[in-house]
Parts: structure tokens; sequence; C-alpha cells
């Protein structure tokens, strides 16, 4: 969520014509994140989010925004794109497709602890589940085929450890997307990017005992039909290990993991090849950051995330630190 696309206030207001929201009060950039153009909105009728769309075309954008009015439909907590007046979800915002969307409230709690991540799996059980009869079928843009592609452009810039890590990884995931294992694995729309700085707390309730409040999951650009294994994958990497070393938290793993499965149990294909998944969503995000920080665009507003994190974390599920689904529920 950068700022690539600078919006001026004439061009906002012109745009807010084609919405029943009211009248601007505040309009400003969100800082964070590397994909599309991101404002703070706020109008006489309440808080929004504009995003202004960098890749995404105008023929993709509807497979995530229908996607977002099907969950919040189904009482996912997830933002609400904001109809026009011609019933449309995005337009175009200086020839670029552009939506807004409903903000939702609380803040990301980047020191999750067990409890933060048992709410996190809990919901994202039910967005699958919610999501089995969403009509729309677009794959996971950021999957095997874009590692395919991308590999090769970040070689260069790799030292000779990690070329030979990220060709044998890619040979591994290869041959495993082409087992039976994998083809037996469960799916549907997946957020496919659900890290910290991706879900709210409305009630992060840090030192007491009660469980804190989810406020919701946004940022769904990345989402695709996949396999529910990887968005699980993809979470418990980010919200279950030490940031500083890449290895797996025992008791944030369990609490996500069982959460989880109270709501949707994994298969036997799932809990037998957890291992191949993990590695898989640290191999997704190593990749798509080496690309991100050595080509990257240029933005108004723009960190570009350490590579590194994600090396460390795949390098550490290589070695073992694999932590396997909690005996209960899952048996």
């Amino acid at each position: 969520m950068a700022v690539f696309t600078a919006v001026t206030e004439s061009e906002l207001a012109q745009w807010m014509r084609h919405y029943d929201l009211g009248e601007v009060v505040d309009f400003r950039g969100i800082q964070s994140g590397i994909e599309n153009s991101n404002f703070f909105l706020t109008t006489t009728r309440g808080e929004y989010v504009l995003t202004v769309f960098e890749k995404l075309t105008a023929e993709q954008l509807p497979f995530y925004l229908d996607l977002m009015r099907h969950l919040a439909a189904h009482q996912v907590p997830v933002p609400d794109p904001m109809p026009r007046a011609d019933g449309s979800l995005f337009g175009l915002l200086r020839g670029k497709p552009a939506t807004i969307v409903t903000k939702l409230d609380g803040a990301p709690e980047l020191a999750p602890q067990a409890k933060h991540c048992a709410e996190v799996g809990h919901m994202l059980a039910r967005l699958h589940l919610a999501g089995r009869d969403f009509a729309g079928d677009q794959p996971n843009l950021r999957s095997l085929p874009w590692w395919r592609e991308t590999v090769p452009n970040v070689l260069s810039f790799a030292s000779d450890s990690q070329r030979a890590l990220l060709t044998a990884e890619l040979a591994h995931q290869e041959a495993f997307f082409a087992s039976g294992d994998y083809a037996a694995l469960p799916g549907g729309p997946c957020h496919c990017d659900l890290f910290r700085d991706n879900v709210l707390f409305a009630e992060a309730n840090r030192d007491g005992d009660g469980a804190p409040r989810l406020g919701g999951f946004f940022d769904f650009y990345f989402a695709g039909c996949d396999k529910w294994l990887f968005d699980v994958a993809v979470t418990v990497n980010d919200w279950c290990v030490d940031l500083a070393t890449g290895r797996l938290d025992a008791e944030r793993t369990a609490a996500l993991l069982r959460a989880y499965q109270a709501v949707r149990p994994f298969t036997p294909p799932e809990r037998r090849r957890w291992s191949d998944m993990l590695r898989a969503g640290a191999y997704r995000f190593w990749v798509s950051r080496l690309y991100d920080f050595h080509l990257p665009r240029s933005a108004a507003l723009l960190k570009p995330h350490d590579p590194g994190q994600f090396e460390r974390i795949l390098r550490e599920r290589l070695d073992g630190n694999v932590i396997p689904c909690p005996d209960s529920p899952c048996n």
C-alpha cells in the first residue's frame, strides 16, 4: 500500500461525484505496502479506503471485489466495496482501475500472542468455508507458474548458496505440485497474503486474559483460488514465527492450527504435506521480495520488505523446524 499514483483534490472531487458517500472530510496516503496506491478517505458518511490498482487490470479486478462482497455477505469481516451510481464496484481514476471500500475497525497486532493466532486461525477457516459457493474462479497469480517466470530474473542478484537454494526448491515444488497428494488437497478462494499487517484487532487486549476481538481481514488483492493448506501455511509462516530467526513458536502455531481445525479439520493429504506447503509459502514470499527489492518500481511512498526474512524461514523449514498438526482436534 504505497502511493505510486498521486491523486489531487480536484481529481478526488470529480471521482466522488460517482458515489453517494457524502462530502470529503479527510484524504491521505497510506505508506505501508508495495503493490497499489491506497488512501484513507473520511467523508460525512463514514471512513473508507480508496485504492488505485497499479498492476491489476480491469478484467482481473471483479474477482477480488466480488469475493470481498461475497465474504462480507457471509459475515466474514472484510472490507466491503462500495457501489458507484451505475452499480459498478470500480471505475477509472487517472486511467487506472480504482475502488472505494469500507474501512475496518482496529489496528494490526504486530507482536501476536497465542490468543491472537487462535482468532486468526478460526476466522481463516470460516473464510475458506464461506468461499465454497463463490462463483468466481481465478488462480493464485503468485503460484508455481509465476515462480518459474520470476526466479530467472532474480538469480543474478543472489549469492551462490542462494542460487542453489532457489533452484533446488523450485524443483522440489514442481514435483510436489505434480503429486497425487497435491491434487487431492481441498481448495477454493484464499487470501494468500494474510500477514500480521493485513489483520485488524478492534480490541487487542494485550495485558488481559480475555480473547481479543478480531476487526477483520483486508488487502485481498493477492487473493486467488488455491489449496486451502497454502493459505494456512502462509499465515503460520508470519503469525507464528520469530521474525529474527524464522523459527516457529510452538504455542502460537498450535493455537492457530487448533482453532482453524475446530472449524475445518485437515484431511489426511493435508497432514502428510504440511511440511511441503510451509516450504511453498516461504518460497513464494522469498521470491517476490527478492524481485521487489532488486527490481523495484518508483513510488512516492515505498518501503520494500527484507527478502532475507523468508530465506531464513525457508532454511528453517528445510532444517526440520516444522511443528506438526496438534493431536486435538485433528484426529
